[in-house]
């Protein structure tokens, strides 16, 4: 039996029946071969990972890993480019195959007004005119008939014990169980954290499809406002329970990656972003009304306008607009939302210049974010801030606490320019930023069309195909290495019944 030693390059083309094409990122991959013969297994060597190849079957060789980046915002400083690895990139054409996506979403996205509403809805038109099949299934109140396509499916629920506007299901009834295998999901993706994802994670398993869980509402930080502190530990475990059994954890700010980080909820590899988006056709300066501005300055017009838009919960930190508002008599406050906490601050502002519409939709709650002067955020406890994009793709310049997610829409280096960040609780420093804006028309106009521009840079569809191409494939190739890992043992088992002969690659 001859031995040789060579090095060559192959193209892609030909070692296509070998290997699955999403290996593939270049067109050459070399092959060098060290005192080996032609009936012994050829080494393949790419930038990414190394394969022992003999006729048509290979076997992964340990490699030295790397961290996933997988979009502008992951927190690569948490990542040990020792400990984790890169999961291959899809070609174009695996891009535009169509997936069959079961999204578990609670509350629903369709009748509870809550930050994430938009996101959800412009996903899942996304998806549709993506080719992708879609099924929602959620809360039962205010499910509609059809949208974009996608199928509905309602699951009875209940009143959260400590927020009783917030409705909960576990959606494990055999009807949805049933509904979930005849659609034969590709992948589940569940909001989280909630009820109904301890369902999700269940079918998934059931089924053995990878599941995404996305983190939209940072329950730790609500604890201490509704309930007793000392269960924002047990309230962590959870949250590390549901995460480490995901496959892939999404998150709406590089803040709340850190947060999940910090408290050690998943691997840090296991952590993307989903990318910030705003409907800037929606939310524009065009619809600033006059009759609007009248209705929410409570017939004063001419008065400087701050705009508040949101649910209106304790958790928010709106006691502390009271305090601003009493150093600002000339002024004049619109809260545009509804919420558990709405009496109680109606009675808190009683006397002052505050008007409450209420919630509003559609074309009133753009002319609403347009009508005003600046918008003004107190809230510590955001997870992104989608009323700070739209306020600001409405042209408002925003004067918002330096906490959560929004510092991910203005960072420092726009202070000034496109919005202000004041220290949380410091009334001094938020009227030093709020102040001049509202005397100075030239000033927040200004900055106001500085921040639609910005806003502008945000689309639902680009971050969509984002989470569709690369974060669903990431987690699809984890859910995959999982189970590879679980039948190792087999494997070892039979190579050492079948042994195989020792080969020197180098």
């Amino acid at each position: 039996m001859s031995t040789f030693t060579s090095s060559l390059f192959i193209p892609s083309d030909s070692l296509q029946p070998f290997f699955p094409c999403s290996f593939f990122t270049s067109s050459l991959y070399k092959v060098s071969c060290f005192s080996t013969s032609r009936t012994n297994p050829i080494r393949l060597i790419s930038k990414k990972i190394t394969f022992l190849l003999c006729e048509k079957s290979f076997r992964r060789e340990p490699i030295n890993k790397r961290a996933l980046i997988s979009s502008k915002m992951t927190i690569t400083e948490y990542r040990d480019e020792e400990e984790e690895e890169y999961p291959p990139l899809l070609l174009e054409s695996e891009m535009k195959e169509p997936r069959r996506i079961a999204l578990f979403v609670e509350p629903s996205p369709f009748s509870y007004v809550s930050g994430y509403k938009n996101r959800f809805q412009n996903f899942i038109k996304y998806l549709r005119e993506m080719g992708d099949e879609v099924m929602v299934v959620t809360t039962h109140e205010g499910v509609p008939e059809e949208f974009y396509g996608a199928k509905l499916i309602g699951s009875r629920s209940f009143p959260c014990p400590c927020y009783a506007k917030v409705p909960l299901s576990l959606a494990l009834s055999p009807r949805i169980i049933s509904e979930v295998a005849q659609f034969k999901p590709d992948i589940i993706h569940a909001s989280s954290p909630g009820i109904m994802v301890f369902g999700a994670l269940i079918i998934a398993k059931l089924l053995s499809v990878p599941i995404v869980m996305s983190y939209h509402t940072h329950v730790p930080v609500y604890i201490p406002r509704y309930t007793f502190s000392w269960l924002v530990q047990p309230m962590w475990m959870v949250i590390k329970f549901l995460h480490r059994a995901a496959d892939l954890t999404l998150v709406p700010s590089a803040a709340i990656a850190k947060d999940l980080e910090a408290y050690k909820v998943t691997s840090a590899n296991k952590i993307r972003l989903w990318n910030k988006g705003v409907d800037s056709v929606s939310f524009h300066p065009q619809y600033r009304s006059h009759e609007m501005r009248v209705r929410l300055s409570g017939g004063e017009p001419d008065k400087p306008l701050i705009v508040h838009v949101g649910r209106i919960g304790v958790e928010k930190s709106l006691d502390f607009l009271k305090r601003v508002m009493d150093r600002l008599p000339g002024a004049r406050i619109a809260f545009i939302g509804d919420g558990p906490y709405r009496e109680e601050l109606e009675k808190m502002f009683q006397g002052m210049p505050a008007v409450f519409t209420g919630t509003l939709l559609g074309e009133e709650l753009s002319q609403a974010y347009a009508s005003g002067d600046v918008f003004l955020m107190p809230s510590e406890s955001e997870t992104l801030g989608l009323v700070v994009l739209e306020a600001m793709s409405s042209g408002l310049p925003v004067v918002a606490a330096r906490a959560g997610g929004v510092p991910d829409i203005i960072p420092d280096d726009q202070q000034g320019k496109i919005g202000y960040l004041f220290t949380p609780g410091d009334l001094d420093d938020c009227m030093s930023k709020l102040v001049p804006l509202l005397r100075d028309i030239e000033l927040r106009e200004t900055m106001g069309k500085a921040a639609r521009i910005e806003m502008e840079k945000y689309d639902w569809k680009a971050a969509t195909r984002t989470i569709r191409n690369e974060q669903y494939s990431a987690a699809i190739w984890f859910c995959r290495k999982q189970k590879a890992q679980f039948l190792r043992p087999f494997q070892w088992l039979f190579q050492r019944i079948f042994a195989a002969p020792e080969v020197d690659c180098r």
